[in-house]
């Protein structure tokens, strides 16, 4: 009788199991919904003919296909009271608790987008972490943080992460400059705010544009050839690794001694080389990291990314718009892409913080945050994060909330005139005007051949800097901040600092 009972319990479990009805998991307790839009819902189940949600008075009866079902909620209000979703099944059902519909923001990038709140050795802790996390008591702000995952090579049917709601104690692992937006958008709106936190430090952008997008345009041709020569060079170069690794090993250890004596930079350690395919390359990330969260609703993007793109800031420039245009059709959404301009570091470039600038100034529905008074010349993680937050989501007032009438960006280099050996700058973006954040001006340089640039004095006329040198005549060209550590003080009123630009720009025509 005993082994009967056993038996009977086994096969009803096996059962159960297999009339399960599952929500892809990206839907959990604590799961913030897109307000104003069709809302997806989708998952799978098992020996089940429909599957029905009942969710905020609505209920929704869908076919199952080929085990597989996506329901599409109507659009709905704000909500923040705590709410239920029952996901049914022809034998069981899901419900998933403290629901909550809002604005829902994809925060992606490298290492300053996935820096936490609270400290990660042996980067320097950010500012006044601990008091913004004594107070982070926040029920209506919540985070879906995705794992690291580069394995490409598996299709992706879970995420291995929960919605979680800020606290004290959760907000030191939620991404700094995601949270800081959050809080501003959920306090300045009234509204609850999800975060889908989805970055990967030392990554570049290239990893995560989808390798489709990168085949197609043959600009990005030296991207997947060499994706290509590594797959197809691994094998070989893997073997001869495990051959030689112990001489490698030896030889790195006496390079580093030499190294140290002469006190100069030391060799990099020899490790094995990494299967292409498992590395994230050409489009892995967005197989395995942005892929997987199609069609969740969103309202737009915040991405902070740049810092591995510095040895090619002219593919930079079209690479960005070109995964913002793939991402938005991919979501088959017009959203506001707001992005984060480098900060000042002695490893940084110019030009790839100008890359990013004719990103804003061509692409429609962007914005771009200026960092140049929140850097660290010696950090490229510079801990001064909640300006950035702050300012992505003064942006997103503009862009996404339609407050026409607020300034968003501090000012951006317009047109400029040779005038009585001067040059006179124009600026779009100025508010209320523009100011010097100190006693005088200080980043420009100018120059009369193009080539050779001096310091320059600057004064701020009628919302125009007049920039001029006592050695040079019939000037011809102005710089602005425009090295790698940039120091410039030229704000608007509204608190906002001037990008780094020059009038000699290949990407911005005059």
């Amino acid at each position: 009788m005993y082994k009967k009972v056993i038996t009977s319990l086994i096969i009803l479990s096996a059962f159960a199991a297999k009339a399960q009805v599952k929500p892809f998991s990206l839907f959990t307790d604590n799961m913030v919904l897109q307000r104003k839009t069709e809302v997806p819902i989708w998952g799978t189940a098992v020996d089940s003919k429909t599957v029905t949600i009942e969710f905020n008075g609505q209920k929704k009866i869908v076919p199952v296909v080929d085990g597989k079902w996506i329901i599409k909620l109507s659009p709905m209000k704000a909500s923040t009271a705590p709410l239920d979703m029952r996901i049914k099944g022809d034998r069981d059902e899901v419900v998933l608790h403290n629901v909550a519909i809002g604005e829902v923001w994809l925060a992606g990038g490298q290492s300053n987008m996935e820096r936490q709140l609270g400290p990660r050795p042996p980067q320097k802790p950010l500012l006044n972490w601990e008091a913004e996390a004594a107070v982070a008591n926040y029920p209506l702000i919540r985070e879906f943080s995705l794992p690291r995952n580069n394995n490409s090579t598996q299709p992706i049917t879970s995420i291995n992460a929960v919605w979680k709601v800020c606290t004290p104690q959760n907000v030191i692992n939620f991404s700094a400059v995601g949270y800081f937006f959050a809080k501003q958008i959920h306090e300045k709106y009234n509204v609850p705010v999800g975060i889908i936190h989805s970055s990967w430090g030392g990554t570049a952008i290239e990893k995560w544009m989808s390798k489709q997008l990168l085949e197609s345009n043959p600009e990005f041709a030296s991207i997947v050839d060499k994706y290509n020569e590594a797959i197809r060079t691994f094998p070989e170069r893997f073997v001869a690794y495990n051959a030689n690794k112990d001489s490698l090993y030896i030889k790195w250890v006496a390079d580093s001694a030499l190294a140290i004596a002469a006190k100069k930079t030391l060799p990099i350690k020899p490790t094995a080389p990494v299967d292409p395919t498992r590395s994230g390359d050409c489009g892995g990330l967005y197989k395995t990291m942005i892929e997987p969260l199609l069609p969740y609703a969103i309202k737009g993007v915040i991405w902070y990314q740049g810092e591995a793109n510095v040895s090619n800031p002219p593919l930079y420039a079209k690479l960005l718009p070109s995964m913002i245009k793939d991402w938005r059709s991919k979501w088959n959404k017009d959203f506001p892409f707001l992005f984060v301009q480098l900060a000042p570091y002695r490893g940084s470039s110019p030009e790839l913080r100008e890359a990013q600038l004719y990103t804003a100034i061509q692409t429609p529905k962007t914005a771009m945050v200026v960092t140049l008074d929140c850097g660290d010349s010696l950090d490229i993680h510079p801990a001064n994060k909640k300006p950035v937050g702050e300012r992505l989501a003064l942006a997103a007032g503009a862009l996404a909330y339609g407050e026409k009438k607020l300034e968003y960006s501090g000012p951006i280099y317009q047109s400029f005139k040779e005038k009585n050996n001067a040059i006179e700058i124009s600026f779009k973006h100025i508010g209320q005007g523009l100011k010097v954040q100190g006693d005088s001006l200080v980043g420009f340089t100018i120059s009369a051949n193009g080539k050779d640039f001096v310091p320059a004095t600057a004064v701020i006329v009628k919302n125009r800097v007049v920039v001029s040198a006592a050695s040079v005549t019939n000037p011809v060209a102005v710089r602005y901040a425009f090295i790698k550590n940039a120091i410039g003080n030229l704000f608007n009123i509204d608190g906002l600092p001037a990008s780094p630009f020059r009038t000699d720009t290949p990407f911005v025509k005059n």
